[in-house]
């Protein structure tokens, strides 16, 4: 299976994540990661990573199979600065080689969004100018990304497969159902730092703008509750399924 290639139909690729499922969905994280990274999709495999609130959980189990292993950060030019140093931070402390910040492209922003408030008209255009395109253009050549989406989360990732594909790759929720318990507890035991907006009440960070971040509601228990509060919006667009890139709202 590591000669797979990115060029499967949706039927294929359907029919791999349900034989993977069935072989591997029920292994610790820590054992479905080795044989993903080091077997199955062997130097076609990447992480994705926002370097936001609960990252450092994923990266580190990643870093002690293989600190060499890909991993792209989306840098929308819209991050709090205290994201980038916090990305910086764990870069350092994890031993990661290989990460890869990707920008959209200048001519892109230039077109579409020359004064970067494209997200006041149209935040999901500006989600996919920023994050759908860049990390689909970063994925060329992987077979297959790991992410770090858990179904303690709710709303759509109530229901989390362990092995899912975004209609092009294969996606590998790798700690979809790890507890708050377990989160804390490993949390501990590694000594992973914090991100720097924690104490500030902010469970969940993205881009910096009012729209796209705020602290988490103290009435909503859900960590994701200060994202794109107030508006019928739960997701930037890179997890859909199937990714189309269709191009939302005419940019």
């Amino acid at each position: 299976m590591s000669n797979t290639t990115t060029q499967m139909t949706v039927t294929e690729l359907d029919k791999l994540t349900a034989d993977l499922n069935r072989n591997y969905g029920d292994l610790d994280s820590h054992a479905l990661l080795e044989v993903m990274i080091g077997q199955i999709f062997k130097d076609k495999i990447a992480l994705v990573s926002s370097f936001g609130t609960e990252a450092a959980l994923l990266l580190s189990l990643v870093s002690e199979i293989n600190p060499h292993t890909p991993v792209i950060f989306l840098d929308t030019l819209k991050h709090f600065p205290e994201t980038l140093e916090y990305r910086d931070r764990l870069i350092k402390k994890l031993g990661l080689s290989d990460v890869r910040s990707i920008k959209p492209e200048p001519s892109a922003i230039r077109a579409a969004d020359p004064a970067g408030i494209l997200f006041e008209t149209n935040i999901d255009g500006c989600c996919y100018l920023r994050k759908v395109v860049p990390l689909e253009e970063a994925l060329s050549g992987f077979t297959a990304w790991i992410n770090g989406r858990k179904r303690l989360h709710g709303g759509g990732r109530a229901e989390l497969e362990t092995l899912e594909h975004d209609g092009r790759r294969v996606k590998i929720n790798a700690i979809a159902d790890w507890t708050q318990e377990r989160i804390d507890q490993y949390w501990k035991d590694k000594d992973l730092p914090e991100h720097p907006l924690v104490p500030f009440g902010y469970f969940s960070v993205g881009c910096n703008t009012p729209l796209c971040t705020a602290p988490s509601d103290p009435n909503n228990p859900g960590k994701r509750s200060g994202r794109w509060a107030g508006i019928a919006k739960t997701e930037c667009g890179i997890h859909n399924r199937p990714n189309t890139l269709d191009e939302p709202g005419g940019i």
